[in-house]
């Protein structure tokens, strides 16, 4: 038995403090939001109700902060029972150890395992929307068991089908197909998908365009890796040239391209998912969040692999921060701050939606979007007193022992500080058993 799936018809947030991010991150204190249906119906002070509605749950928000739920524009979820494999090693040495030898070493349980332990993180640290970068489909029946957990947890995400990075047996376009086809119809679900190739970067220019078309031909987006090299120095100009560059794409990384490739990136009406504490830890390049202001690109922000990070959002929001005051425009050298804490708690909202093309749904608490919202203890020791500045306070001193509730199309899937599921102690278990397997085998 997972969490539950049904709604509470009508929810009101009584008197919290509300922090919304669209246009831009605004405070309103002691606001009421009001939830019909899993959609946000009204968001004021001393919202009218009557107490003896049996169908209107009161939650009394008064000692708690209201956001949006975090959106992870960029996460390896199957690599949750992975956890703190890689905190030490480099790019090479991650990519020959989790992608070339454990990665290989995946059974479908074990993906089943990875994603929805992965997922069921997310949530419990108020990551209600996740884009899962799955590049382990070895087989359908990989990619079944990826889909299912996700859905299983009940989280909303967008499911990045990739091929693994060391097996071309295993690039199947057929297989893409039989996904598209049997788990994401089109219709109105927390689930969707988008294809996540190997792209420019990394493989040659027939491939990439066999790539590109089958994202074409089955309406899919595309999230890629990108970096200067080795095949492609230049690769936004290179997906250009061949006609491949497409809106609604989502670039991840890209710390090494020039600005000339970022204009590419913005006239084309793509995005970018940075994942500030692992390109950090890996050495992937000078910091990417102030020169993605700058080119006015949509940003969102990923946990990226647990093997080696931290996965949850308040972690990347802090480095995202602290590694833009360093190094503002990428020069190397250090500069006036160009990011401020309410462009980072963006970022891990409304702009990460909008890098997912979710803004009409989630990110924010507009009226009609999905109510995909986060509620932190105000009263923490950590956080009060918020007065001063809560975005600043949201961004910089929360953690996740500090989330009270999460709720994802509005239904509560972590009430007083616990996560709803029913069989959590099951799933540790068995994650624990498949860590050990996988690491000792072989």
């Amino acid at each position: 038995m997972g969490i539950e799936r049904h709604h509470s018809p009508r929810l009101l947030l009584r008197g919290g403090l509300v922090i919304d991010t669209a246009p831009h991150p605004v405070v309103h204190p002691h606001t009421d939001v009001l939830v019909e249906e899993g959609r946000i119906a009204a968001v004021g002070r001393g919202l009218p109700f009557d107490e003896a509605d049996t169908g209107l749950e009161v939650i009394d928000a008064r000692e708690l902060i209201v956001l949006p739920g975090f959106v992870d524009t960029h996460r390896h979820v199957w690599q949750a029972v992975l956890r703190s494999a890689a905190v030490d090693e480099s790019l090479d040495s991650y990519l020959g150890r989790i992608l070339g030898d454990l990665s290989g070493r995946f059974t479908p349980a074990d993906v089943y395992t990875g994603n929805l332990l992965g997922a069921l993180e997310c949530l419990d640290t108020g990551v209600t929307t996740v884009q899962d970068f799955s590049h382990v489909q070895y087989t359908p029946e990989h990619s079944a068991a990826a889909v299912e957990a996700l859905e299983e947890a009940g989280i909303r995400a967008v499911f990045g089908y990739g091929y693994p990075v060391f097996d071309d047996t295993a690039r199947r376009a057929d297989w893409v197909r039989q996904v598209r086809t049997r788990y994401f119809p089109s219709g109105e679900a927390l689930l969707t998908m988008a294809l996540a190739p190997v792209g420019p970067s990394f493989a040659p220019p027939e491939t990439v365009r066999e790539d590109w078309l089958l994202a074409r031909e089955l309406g899919l987006p595309i999230a890629v890796h990108v970096t200067a090299g080795p095949v492609a120095m230049r690769p936004i100009a290179a997906l250009q040239e061949q006609g491949l560059l497409t809106a609604g794409t989502l670039y991840v990384h890209g710390n090494s391209l020039p600005d000339s490739e970022l204009r590419l990136i913005a006239e084309s009406g793509g995005a970018v998912a940075i994942t500030p504490a692992i390109e950090a830890s890996m050495r992937f390049g000078a910091p990417m969040a102030g020169r993605l202001r700058r080119a006015g690109i949509p940003t969102g922000l990923g946990a990226d692999a647990v093997t080696s990070a931290p996965g949850d959002m308040f972690s990347q929001m802090r480095a995202a921060l602290m590694s833009s005051h360093f190094d503002g425009d990428g020069d190397g050298e250090a500069d006036a701050p160009t990011v401020k804490a309410a462009d980072v708690l963006r970022m891990a909202t409304a702009e990460g939606a909008e890098a997912l093309g979710l803004a009409d749904e989630v990110g924010s608490l507009g009226i009609g979007k999905r109510a995909d919202l986060v509620l932190l203890r105000a009263d923490a020791l950590n956080l009060a007193p918020v007065a001063h500045d809560p975005i600043g306070a949201v961004v910089t001193a929360a953690h996740p022992g500090n989330i009270d509730t999460v709720l994802v199309d509005g239904r509560p899937v972590k009430r007083n500080g616990q996560l709803l599921y029913g069989e959590l102690g099951n799933v540790l278990t068995t994650a624990h058993r498949a860590a050990e397997r996988l690491v000792t085998t072989g």
